[in-house]
């Protein structure tokens, strides 16, 4: 072949590597800035935080019972109910909150939420002495429904042992699965078939699937009389004053 020779390829390949090798790195470069920067746009981080219903904030710890941690200043953390809870439980009326001083422990009661004449016990997801209590989610619970995970945190806690208390809490893809596994068990329980189902008092939750019905998953709604015996299966608070 007129012109050919080893030489020609040898030198062509080398451009080929150098062109790879520069898209490698500056792929690298771009994925380590985007993590510097921690920041991703606003709508790809709402997908993420949610599985289905259910929004599962990546930042937060999650304890079985449906409690959540997010870590704080000076060794305080920040404590609350998930968004699964509030939408299980639909409207709540108020909120049993521990006093100031009083100490927590992992896996006992934590809080109380009343809901017409039930009184809905729910763990403590850590350890550790209150040193505040939302004061305004105390007056108008209804923000524990609105904003579970900003303004309608419960409590101020100094965690008495942290590191220990972690080993039991889920976070990340982890919080996610868990959650998967709890709406599985409330479609296994309805059949199948959540619906679209509406909370008592005619209040629907912002939640927006099958091509614009509204739905939420009130436990009152789906199971009428009886219903706060699934919440507790669901708290882990069977058979708890």
């Amino acid at each position: 072949m007129e012109g050919f020779s080893f030489v020609d390829i040898y030198a062509t390949k080398g451009i080929e590597y150098l062109i790879v090798i520069g898209f490698l790195a500056t792929f690298v470069l771009f994925s380590w800035y985007v993590a510097l920067r921690g920041e991703e746009p606003r709508e790809a981080r709402h997908t993420a935080e949610f599985f289905e219903w259910f929004r599962v904030p990546r930042e937060f710890l999650f304890h079985q019972g449906h409690g959540w941690v997010k870590a704080g200043n000076e060794g305080v953390v920040t404590v609350g109910l998930d968004d699964f809870a509030q939408k299980l439980v639909g409207k709540v009326d108020f909120i049993d909150l521990p006093s100031v001083g009083s100490r927590l422990a992992q896996g006992e009661k934590g809080w109380v939420l009343r809901a017409g004449a039930q009184a809905i016990p729910m763990l403590s997801p850590l350890d550790g002495e209150v040193v505040a209590v939302n004061e305004e989610a105390a007056r108008s619970p209804e923000i524990v429904n609105e904003d579970p995970y900003e303004k309608g945190w419960l409590l101020k806690v100094r965690p008495a042992r942290l590191a220990a208390n972690r080993t039991n809490l889920l976070t990340g893809r982890l919080a996610r699965r868990w959650t998967e596994e709890a709406l599985h068990e409330l479609r296994h329980t309805m059949g199948g078939n959540l619906g679209p189902l509406y909370q008592d008092g005619g209040t629907t939750l912002p939640v927006y699937l099958n091509g614009g019905a509204a739905t939420t998953v009130s436990a009152r709604a789906m199971y009428g009389e009886g219903w706060e015996t699934k919440v507790r299966e669901q708290f882990l608070t069977e058979g708890m004053s």
